[in-house]
């Protein structure tokens, strides 16, 4: 595992992102990384990590990186699309999710992230679209400030 320390998050336990368990090294609205220690609850019964894990890890750091560039203006992201790649099976160790902006408009963001593993291979890909919308009065806040 790297030296790099974890970015804090508030407690996601109840939540999904909390139960994938994925550990935020760097966000903002130019870049997303992350890693994710492979355990049971992100595997499939034939043991290799289950693809809705990737899918959900990909939404998940590409909707808060977006609400870290679009908070200042009082909007936040919705998930519109989100299409995932898988590329090779991973059945332990730890993952690691990079991704950037490929477009950031007015209404929607795309965002390109990739899962390596501890090797540096490519494991899966994500593209994820975001609407850009008001933000709910006392809604939520980002969860790292830009």
């Amino acid at each position: 595992m790297s030296d790099e320390q974890p970015i804090p998050i508030p407690d996601l336990a109840s939540t999904l992102d909390g139960v994938i368990g994925f550990e935020l090294l760097e966000m903002s609205g130019d870049r997303v990384r992350a890693r994710l220690e492979v355990h049971d609850r992100v595997r499939q019964r034939f043991g290799v990590v289950h693809g809705g894990t990737y899918c959900a890890w990909a939404e998940v750091l590409a909707s808060e990186a977006t609400v870290c560039g679009v908070a200042r203006r009082g909007s936040i992201a919705m998930g519109v699309s989100n299409a995932t790649h898988f590329l090779r099976p991973v059945q332990d160790g730890v993952l690691h999710a990079d991704g950037r902006p490929r477009h950031r408009g007015r209404s929607s963001w795309v965002w390109d992230i990739d899962f390596t593993d501890a090797g540096g291979r490519l494991c899966s890909t994500s593209r994820v679209t975001l609407a850009i919308v008001k933000a709910p009065e006392g809604g939520p806040r980002p969860l790292v400030a830009e």
